[in-house]
């Protein structure tokens, strides 16, 4: 799975943004964090490098797993990010559905959507962290 240098670079990039949240965020960021790395971990032992076509079942469960846990965190957390986190994880899944549905959108749109959506989550658990940082920085608890 790591065998191409921009997966090895996503993969660092995941890595630096996960132990960010651990490190400096609240439990929000955590809980994102956390659930993030489980499900990239889970998604690693289920996705089908063999199969192209058709909807990946696993894959698919996974990420709407990921959907109920954003939407939780946007739901009972005060801050913003978890809805952006949420917004693009149902573009995730609606991918999976689009596949499901046989609209037979391009292969390399449906990864395209996926691998953008997953980036731009970790940017906002990222951004999330940081302003939890701040704000407990100005609050002098620090």
């Amino acid at each position: 799975m790591f065998d191409t240098l921009p997966t090895q670079i996503g993969a660092g990039f995941t890595v630096l943004v996960v132990a960010f949240a651990f490190l400096k965020g609240d439990e929000p960021e955590r809980i994102a964090a956390g659930a993030y790395v489980l499900a990239w971990f889970a998604t690693l032992l289920v996705q089908g490098d063999g199969s192209v076509g058709g909807t990946q079942w696993g894959m698919m469960g996974i990420d709407i797993i990921m959907l109920g846990v954003y939407i939780g965190l946007a739901w009972k957390s005060r801050r913003a990010w978890p809805v952006w986190a949420a917004a693009l994880q149902s573009l995730v899944v609606m991918s999976h559905i689009l596949s499901l549905v046989d609209i037979r959108p391009p292969i390399s749109a449906f990864y395209a959507v996926i691998n953008l959506a997953s980036t731009g989550i970790l940017l906002v658990i990222a951004i999330g962290t940081f302003w939890a940082w701040q704000e407990r920085r100005a609050a002098g608890l620090e």
